[in-house]
């Protein structure tokens, strides 16, 4: 990304505001649906339980929120990019034990996303059982149809109606701040919960305090996908509206609160909601339409938040290559079938499972601890390496952060057993694919064998001019890992040497750079062997899906165009029946040889890597190749050969 559009990006006006409402808070601002509920559940109102339970909700929001990814975690803004990948991509040069808690932290968010949209549809939802007439419906088949909807029209793209997403949560947040306000009015006292003597006496002296925590991170975990979405924006849009959201949040949060307590000391609110119950009978229809409105959009940003954290996996090397689509001509919207499919089906089975949403909270949350552990983590490297802080306050941080985490992390355990337990699943199961695919691609790049191209200039030469030999191709690309500018993988010069040796008039080379940077490209070119070996690196950021095809032809008529190379004053294939340049791209497969023998965690990796890149979307495809201009040719990957092979001749007698 440029300079320029960075800034753009982070200016200020109303409209980046208002986006930024739309897009940044979806998670974190339907939290008032099910928090406090959470917290108080059937247990009879007690002023250390109340006031206790918002001082803890709001000096979590104050520590994790604000302090953690509002003020630290968005300076780690990769060319404006954030989420936890391009964290990753900043720091991963300064040491080697970053890869594990890298994919550890991705796993456990891509999880969490899926009950998110349930829970926030089904809170929303659920509010319809305050209005009498509708008091006994059926929350389930109506939560599915619209978790059903959201995801279908995911193919056409959202920008047709991403438009209404800022006015939406402004309505949305306004509506947090005056029901709370409304309430406090009436029982002021309940300011004093903001002191943090409440939260200590809530932790030391109720009896499950400690365990109640868990229900307190809830108006947290929306911390990290508003990272992860520090691109839609710019840091200075989201720390200029955080100021109002936050305010809103706990307005709304103390409002609920100050209806709680006028309930009665020892009075239980038997299933009810405090959010829908400081709405005014009138006003509750419309409340319940904003809310469910609100929860559609915080589930449209995760659902988002998904594909562009598999599309980084992917660019990454840490996830099996699948079909990329941009349904739209906004930047940075794409759209991942595959993805959407699984993030579907998940979704629909949580609701299934669990049926109401104070089920889902048992579940909820549990997962994005370890998320945010990890990215502090990573975060100290940042604060370390790139910000150059001293390294005692870089370790006083990370030792405020991680006691926090690892609290909120003990206070959830409990909650495996109540449901934790599937996301935990799920988020091994992403583990294990991330795992196998960044360790099996690393070993299959360890046994790629690189040669000095200079070498086998002569040969080349030779082989293009030899008549013989029936030509190949005018142009022959191949495509190559090799990063050095005079180098080449052995295999290349095997095939072009073949029985069937290839004859073609120019040799290209084409090396695709996947940059630490989101939005990188550009290319160079480095001449081998006048018009006849020609090196072409192109490099691409992470967050772009390459379209090699379009950007090599594209080179190549620059180049003929500024007549830096003199192939417009020779042959390129085409004829009068077809004015079109004659390329042939060489895509070279490896698969794994039956003569390996493995151990245990060899096999299981490298089984498990060839088998999803068997079902995954192959490099002709990812790369941007037609098949018409393609060859594939597979050579065998010998990883551990067979050391002993016990074969005796029969003699017959």
């Amino acid at each position: 990304m440029s300079k320029a559009l960075h800034s753009a990006k982070d200016r200020i006006t109303a409209a980046s505001l208002l986006i930024a409402l739309g897009i940044i808070y979806g998670d974190i601002g339907t939290s008032p649906l099910y928090v406090l509920k959470a917290i108080i559940g059937e247990r009879p109102i007690d002023t250390v339980l109340v006031y206790g339970g918002i001082s803890c909700v709001f000096w979590t929001i104050t520590f994790q929120t604000t302090f953690k990814y509002i003020y630290l975690t968005l300076k780690a803004d990769n060319r404006g990019e954030g989420g936890i990948f391009s964290l990753y991509a900043l720091v991963r040069r300064y040491s080697k034990v970053l890869v594990i808690p890298t994919i550890i932290g991705a796993s456990m968010l891509l999880a969490d996303g899926i009950i998110t949209p349930p829970i926030s549809v089904a809170s929303a939802v659920e509010g319809l059982a305050n209005i009498p007439a509708l008091a006994h419906i059926q929350t389930v088949p109506i939560v599915i149809a619209i978790l059903s909807g959201l995801f279908f029209f995911q193919r056409y793209g959202t920008n047709k109606v991403g438009f209404a997403f800022g006015p939406m949560m402004l309505v949305w947040f306004s509506m947090l701040a005056i029901l709370g306000i409304v309430q406090i009015v009436q029982h002021p006292t309940i300011i004093h919960a903001l002191n943090p003597v409440y939260a200590y006496h809530f932790l030391h002296d109720y009896p499950s305090g400690f365990i109640l925590l868990g229900a307190v991170f809830l108006a947290t975990t929306g911390a990290e996908a508003l990272y992860s979405d520090l691109g839609h924006c710019g840091r200075k849009n989201i720390r200029t509206t955080w100021m109002f959201v936050k305010t809103c949040l706990i307005l709304n949060y103390m409002g609920q609160a100050a209806w709680t307590m006028q309930q009665g000391e020892g009075s239980i609110l038997q299933g009810s909601n405090p959010f829908y119950a400081i709405m005014p009978q009138w006003f509750l229809l419309p409340g319940i339409l904003i809310a469910t409105s609100a929860a559609i959009i915080a589930s449209q940003a995760l659902i988002s938040g998904s594909y562009t954290l598999i599309n980084e996996a992917m660019n990454l090397n840490f996830w099996p290559r699948v079909q990329v689509r941009q349904p739209s001509e906004t930047k940075g919207q794409i759209y991942i079938p595959s993805v959407n499919i699984m993030l579907w089906a998940g979704c629909v089975l949580i609701v299934l499972y669990f049926q109401n949403s104070a089920s889902m909270e048992a579940a909820y949350g549990l997962a994005i601890t370890l998320t945010m552990m990890m990215t502090t983590y990573l975060l100290s490297f940042f604060l370390w390496y790139k910000l150059k802080w001293p390294k005692m306050l870089v370790v006083f941080v990370l030792c405020i952060f991680a006691t926090i985490e690892i609290t909120f992390f003990v206070a959830n355990i409990h909650k495996f057993p109540e449901g934790g337990f599937i996301t935990i699943i799920i988020s091994t199961v992403y583990f294990f694919i991330m795992y196998t695919v960044y360790n099996g691609r690393k070993i299959s790049n360890r046994f790629t064998r690189f040669t000095d191209l200079g070498r086998h200039v002569q040969a080349i030469q030779e082989l293009s001019i030899d008549d013989s030999i029936p030509k190949f191709s005018t142009h022959l690309i191949y495509l190559t890992k090799a990063n050095l500018r005079h180098e080449v993988e052995e295999k290349i010069i095997r095939s072009i040497f073949s029985k069937r040796p290839k004859r073609a008039d120019v040799y290209w080379f084409l090396h695709i750079d996947r940059t630490n940077e989101p939005y990188t490209l550009h290319y160079d070119v480095t001449e081998l062997v006048e018009d006849k070996v020609i090196k072409v690196t192109i490099h691409v950021g992470f967050r772009i899906q390459p379209r090699t095809e379009l950007y090599f032809k594209k080179i190549v008529q620059e180049l003929i165009q500024n007549q830096e190379l003199n192939l417009h004053m020779r042959p390129d294939g085409s004829t009068k029946y077809n004015a079109e340049p004659d390329f042939k791209f060489v895509v070279i497969e490896k698969f794994l040889s039956v003569e390996n023998e493995f151990t245990l965690k060899e096999g299981i990796v490298l089984n498990t890597y060839f088998l999803l890149k068997k079902y995954s979307l192959s490099d002709e495809r990812a790369f941007g190749l037609d098949k018409s201009d393609v060859e594939i040719e597979y050579v065998p990957l010998i990883y551990q050969p067979v050391a002993n092979v016990e074969l005796k001749r029969f003699k017959r007698i």
